[in-house]
Parts: C-alpha cells; structure tokens; sequence
C-alpha cells in the first residue's frame, strides 16, 4: 500500500517536472525568438522569463524598466545584466548535465557547453553577434528536443529509488522486522 502511493505520488511529480522543463523550453524558444524576427516585431514576453527567479525580476524592476526595455532586449544590450539571470541559467545546465550523464543525452550533453558558452560570450563580450545569435539558435533546437524526449522516456526513469520512502512510512514494528530480516539475510551470505 505504501509503494502504490509512493510511486503515485513520484508519477505525478515527474508529471510535474517534465511540465516544468517543457514551459521551460517554450518560454526560453519564445523570448529568444524575437532575436529571429525582423527588428519592427516587439514581443512582450517578460512575464516568461520572470517566472520564479528573483534575479530576473530584480533585473527587470530595477535595471529594464527604468530603461524602458523589456528584460530580454535589457540582457542583450546590457551583457553585465547576466549576472541577474545567470542563476536560471546554471540550475539548467546542471540539469542538462545531470540528464546527459544519467540517461546518455546527446543534446543534453551538447546543452552542458552551449549554455555557459553563449552566457560567458556574452557578458565577457567574446563573440560577435552572428556567432551567438547561430549557438542561441542551436540551443533553442536542442531544448525543445531535450524537453520533448523526456516524455519518450518511462516515468520510473525519473522517480529514482524510492525505498527509504517506503521503509520510513512503515510502522515501527515492521522496520524493525524488515532490519533483522536483511542482518539475517547478510549473516548467511558471509
């Protein structure tokens, strides 16, 4: 009974999770895509990017608005502004690279470079414009299919082991059985 409301419980937050990644990729598609677009095409997308993250919100309120610039075009034009959003950034390529490392992600892995690469290019002024719109370009591709692939892949990839989960929301009495049970199992295996 414990495992079946473990395991619904850990299939409706990878659910959640694997959601997350998909707003995630949409949101960063859709911001990014105005550096696609003709320079008389203005999407408002800030609310996307503000999403949870207080240095972009920080950014935004304190740096883009008196500027009168939304939070994207402020960060392209204003390279040192990473420093506000950068965070967002880290936590998804520790992710990217968490994915390519467990589950062999080619674009997970490929993600783990891009990601600092056009960030650092960007605030430390290394790349020219056409370089770090094609890798942008690259990385908004290998998103979206980053976090499309995840729904190809069994839930219980993501759920983990959830045995100590288990073992904690037995009673006292079967703990302590199960423990002699496995000291038992382990004394006749030596």
């Amino acid at each position: 009974m414990a495992m079946a409301m473990v395991t619904a419980c850990s299939s409706s937050s990878v659910i959640l999770y694997r959601s997350g990644l998909v707003t995630a990729a949409t949101s960063f598609v859709l911001a990014s895509s105005a550096l696609f677009l003709p320079d008389d095409f203005m999407l408002s997308l800030q609310a996307l990017w503000v999403l949870g993250v207080v240095g972009s919100i920080a950014a935004k309120i304190c740096l883009a608005q008196p500027a009168d610039e939304s939070l994207v075009q402020y960060v392209v034009d204003n390279p040192v502004a990473v420093w506000f959003v950068g965070p967002l950034f880290a936590a998804l390529t520790g992710l990217v690279f968490k994915e390519g490392l467990c589950y062999g992600k080619l674009e997970a892995g490929i993600l783990t470079f891009i990601i600092p690469c056009v960030l650092l290019g960007h605030l430390r002024g290394l790349m020219d414009d056409g370089l770090k719109v094609g890798l942008l370009g690259v990385w908004m591709a290998l998103f979206v299919i980053f976090a499309a692939r995840k729904f190809t892949q069994p839930i219980k990839d993501d759920i983990g082991d959830k045995s100590v989960f288990t073992f904690n929301a037995l009673p006292e009495e079967e703990k302590t059985a199960l423990i002699q049970k496995l000291e038992q199992q382990k004394l006749s295996e030596s």
